[in-house]
């Protein structure tokens, strides 16, 4: 059996394992990463990146089909579009492959050792890893698991066949004929509106009373319009029961059963931490109910061995785990850090998109807070007007003694670029007035969340 020894060796080289391995490579820590697939993990090989170029290729298209039917108010009309689905697909694939071979690239810049392959504990200090040339041993003083989250599988509706989970949707050949999709959180509105926009019929169905149910309803409303526009079918306090021969068999909120027709089922009730598989039970790890529980510093119960992204806790987001991994880097090279985040923005590329930082109205008043809220349409925009996408608004939450901002969150088309935005002013600790004084250039979106701020001080300049 081959032998390796190092000061740090990470497990898993999605995002927060490969940022891990490349901040202590540029720190001069001497890293071994261990991947059992291709490097980027499930957000750029079957997640975050392969869906966001999904979306926007079905609304580019979406976008072309309704020119061909009734000319855009600026005049443009089309002939009628047609999608080649194998070359969307080859599109989506080459941009993995580039940003995938990226990272492999930066990993081997910082003198990262890669090896690839199933990594598997014997102890605190020593992983057996299976490859295709043999069992390799590998000792090291620091150990970082980043073994990320898969998909939840219903047991009554297991993956296979016509039931997809979002890797299998995302690698379709074909746009299915009829789409019922189990779950509408952020997974399941992102992937049913784009197959929606390229032609499937799509049925969400949510257990919850509505959609999106971690956003509150003000957020929520466009993105139901937009669905509604688009022929998708919500049904809202309605729970799976089974698979039926024609797709699946569904309890509505009245307590009748109803059978819904489906060429193909998308399950999307969310992730869980992979927290086997790798020889855990080897381990004496405290856990936080399904998660590895870690301290700020992303240190789990055992001496050396830290855990950083999915498999540690919410919000599951490639941007946390990038954050703890830099840090978690930077610690065993010596570095005094550690993870006080005040905010962690997120994001559904839904249409419109909605963008979330820091705490929503109730949240802060269920803090004890009190608090002024700002509120700035889009309609008022004009680069919305420009971009055709008028719909939503930027709201401000602050404190109502200091105006130290607590919470923003805003729905609207290209909403999510204006979300670095949000996170530093709640990151910095900026007031109302900070944000209501930062010029913002014209004419952008951005300028959205000043007017918000400046509503929010009784003084709005443009509503």
């Amino acid at each position: 059996m081959k032998e390796i020894s190092c000061k740090l060796l990470v497990i898993g080289a999605g995002p927060g394992g490969y940022v891990t391995a490349i901040r202590a490579g540029q720190l001069g820590v001497d890293t071994v990463i261990v991947e059992k697939a291709r490097p980027g993990g499930t957000c750029l090989n079957i997640g975050c990146i392969p869906s966001k170029a999904l979306i926007h290729a079905a609304e580019d298209f979406h976008a072309a089909k309704a020119a061909s039917l009734k000319a855009t108010p600026y005049g443009l009309s089309l002939a009628a579009p047609e999608m080649d689905f194998a070359k969307t697909q080859d599109w989506k694939n080459g941009i993995v492959q580039r940003l995938t071979g990226g990272v492999a690239g930066l990993l081997k810049k910082a003198r990262v050792k890669t090896v690839i392959g199933h990594a598997r504990f014997r102890d605190g200090k020593t992983v057996e890893v299976e490859t295709e040339t043999g069992m390799q041993l590998i000792r090291a003083e620091n150990v970082v698991i980043a073994t990320g989250s898969v998909p939840v599988e219903l047991p009554m509706l297991p993956f296979g066949g016509k039931v997809l989970s979002s890797t299998e949707a995302l690698a379709l050949k074909e746009v299915p004929d009829t789409l019922a999709v189990i779950g509408a959180g952020y997974i399941g509105v992102e992937l049913g509106t784009a197959f929606a926009r390229l032609g499937a019929k799509v049925t969400l169905i949510e257990a919850q009373d509505r959609i999106l149910p971690l956003y509150d309803a003000a957020l929520v409303k466009p993105v139901e319009t937009t669905l509604a526009a688009l022929g998708i079918d919500m049904m809202t306090a309605t729970r799976l029961k089974g698979p039926s021969p024609e797709g699946v068999t569904l309890t509505l909120a009245d307590g009748t059963e109803r059978s819904l027709a489906a060429s193909h089922v998308l399950v999307t009730v969310g992730r869980r931490p992979l927290t086997e598989g790798w020889g855990r039970e080897e381990l004496e790890l405290d856990m936080s109910g399904p998660f590895l529980r870690v301290d700020d510093q992303c240190r789990t119960s055992m001496r050396g061995i830290y855990a950083i992204g999915d498999v540690t806790g919410e919000p599951m987001l490639a941007h946390r785990a990038m954050a703890q991994g830099e840090m978690v880097a930077e610690i065993i090279a010596g570095k005094r850090r550690s993870f006080d985040k005040r905010v962690i923005p997120a994001v559904c590329f839904s249409s419109p998109e909605i963008v979330s930082a820091g705490l929503s109205p109730e949240e802060a008043k269920a803090q004890g807070h009190d608090v002024v809220i700002g509120q700035f349409p889009f309609m008022a925009n004009g680069r919305a007007m420009t971009l055709g996408s008028e719909e939503g608004f930027v709201r401000i939450v602050a404190r109502a003694d200091n105006h130290l901002v607590l919470g923003i969150q805003a729905v609207g088309g290209h909403v999510s670029e204006v979300s670095a935005a949000f996170a530093l002013a709640i990151e910095m600790g900026a007031r109302l007035e900070d944000v209501a004084g930062t010029v913002h250039a014209h004419p952008t979106l951005s300028e959205a969340f000043p007017e918000a701020a400046m509503a929010a001080l009784g003084h709005g300049l443009h509503m």
